[in-house]
């Protein structure tokens, strides 16, 4: 089995290995902003960025967590500044808002983000699994995106939305808050991209396929399932920062795309007896 998996990983997300050269080119003496940065796909940019003359900007819950990786950083060529708020928290979120205020800012990563896996029926009494979902999610990089577009607008910047495979297929049973809150974001950003390219703002998504985080840990089944592990995923979105091509997806997900308006019957219908047979 451990064969499989590692076959099916080289197979499904074949490793590229990031050019330097250009991405120290590309980012040298630039502002950074990094949410969600104390774990994961945001923790493993902030290190593969280290060695570049750029200014990150890491914001996340855990403020022992951004400390620790701050003096990590501390003899590289990166520079760091940090901010611990809960983005949910709209109070918080001013708060970040007001200290970027005196920051030139070239680039937005939205990163942070929130994932459940929760049937309907046990989320009767549990609106609160929605709210906090939606807010993360949805509204605060909506908030954020609102907040620096005129600083975006003066550096001819780039905002790069670090979205899930899964807003491009069908939807799946249990993940309503989820598929929902993360596909809210990705239509809006891409309603809105064209109006922010008319500004000389560029949008990237990286469609990211599962990754290796604490994130999924809670959901058993994906502890078997191939993944991409944080640094690949890093890599992605610093191919993106170098090209600014307006999406990364696996070589894969056409297939799923296709399939996913095809048999979309027989999709739903298999989620109906995946349902039925769990009661």
């Amino acid at each position: 089995m451990k064969i499989l998996i590692e076959l099916l990983n080289y197979l499904l997300f074949p490793i590229y290995k990031p050019n330097f050269c250009q991405l120290k080119q590309s980012l040298q003496h630039k502002t950074i902003i990094i949410t969600g940065a104390s774990f994961g796909v945001g923790e493993a940019l902030c290190y593969l960025l280290a060695d570049i003359e750029c200014q990150l900007i890491l914001v996340a819950r855990t403020a022992d967590k951004l400390q620790l990786i701050k003096q990590s950083l501390s003899g590289k060529k990166v520079k760091v500044a940090l901010f611990s708020a809960d983005l949910r928290d709209a109070k918080q979120l001013d708060n970040f808002i007001t200290y970027l205020e005196p920051y030139h800012v070239d680039i937005f990563i939205n990163n942070a983000g929130i994932s459940i896996c929760r049937p309907i029926m046990q989320s009767l009494d549990r609106m609160h699994d929605f709210e906090r979902t939606i807010k993360l999610n949805y509204l605060a990089p909506v908030k954020l995106c609102l907040a620096l577009i005129p600083k975006l607008q003066q550096s001819k910047g780039h905002i790069v939305n670090v979205s899930a495979i899964n807003v491009l297929l069908a939807p799946t049973v249990n993940w309503a808050a989820y598929q929902a809150s993360k596909t809210a974001f990705d239509q809006w950003l891409r309603c809105a991209s064209s109006e922010f390219e008319n500004q000389q703002i560029v949008v990237s998504t990286a469609y990211l396929p599962l990754v290796k985080t604490r994130m999924i840990a809670p959901t058993k089944i994906y502890k078997k399932l191939p993944a991409l592990q944080p640094n690949q995923a890093a890599t992605i979105i610093s191919r993106l920062l170098v090209t600014k091509k307006r999406q990364y997806k696996p070589w894969w997900a056409i297939l799923g795309q296709l399939a996913s308006v095809i048999f979309n019957g027989v999709w739903c219908k298999l989620n109906y007896y995946y349902i039925k047979k769990k009661q």
